[in-house]
């Protein structure tokens, strides 16, 4: 699995405040965005203060197990800036939306999978003491082996338009890193042109 995502892990991660981060409990956009429930929405009223100025993540999503990020928006941001957080933010919203689909169906096919071979044996799906049965490491390792190949061509697919986003990231990212520097090297750095604004006086 890619994103250092393991749909097999149900050890959800604490949460805990990132380094140039803030932890928040929202989801990265203003307004709505996919709720646990494919195909539903729920409204996130959160935003950061203007006077933000980190990217804010929040506690791993109980479904798709990624941290949820709102990007920090600069004062003054130029397109090519604008461009480059709404592809970011693009991209963590697709990336949300396939691990919350495929580890819903993973967790929906495990389960029908343990109860279909405990009918087989015989088996009720707990036991005398209300306990839920499992099967062993062997038997669950068939279903494990044709859950991925099944899921094959899903995963190259998602593999090809990862690399493909993060590539396009990146040549982003260079772009803006030197339009910042000839920026600065102009003396036309954000900084500079507040200050030369706010010392303008009107007449």
């Amino acid at each position: 699995m890619q994103r250092g995502q393991n749909v097999e892990n149900n050890n959800k991660p604490h949460a805990s405040p990132l380094q140039n981060a803030k932890d928040i409990r929202a989801h990265p956009r203003r307004g709505s965005f996919p709720s646990a429930v494919p195909g539903k929405h729920a409204k996130i009223q959160f935003s950061p203060s203007s006077s933000s100025k980190h990217d804010w993540i929040g506690p791993p999503d109980r479904l798709s197990n990624l941290r949820p990020i709102i990007y920090h928006i600069p004062e003054q941001e130029t397109p090519l800036e604008r461009q480059l957080r709404h592809l970011r933010q693009e991209t963590e919203d697709w990336n949300h939306a396939f691990w919350t689909n495929q580890n819903v169906a993973f967790s929906q096919e495990k389960e029908d999978y343990i109860l279909l071979q405990l009918k087989a044996k015989g088996l009720s799906e707990r036991d005398e003491t209300g306990r839920k049965r499992t099967l062993n490491s062997e038997e669950m390792a068939v279903f494990y082996k044709d859950f991925l190949d099944k899921n094959f061509q899903k995963h190259a697919s998602y593999n090809k338009e990862w690399y493909r986003r993060n590539f396009r990231i990146t040549l982003l990212m260079a772009r803006v890193a030197l339009q910042n520097t000839l920026r600065t090297l102009m003396g036309k750095g954000r900084g500079k042109e507040e200050g030369r604004t706010s010392g303008r006086s009107t007449t």
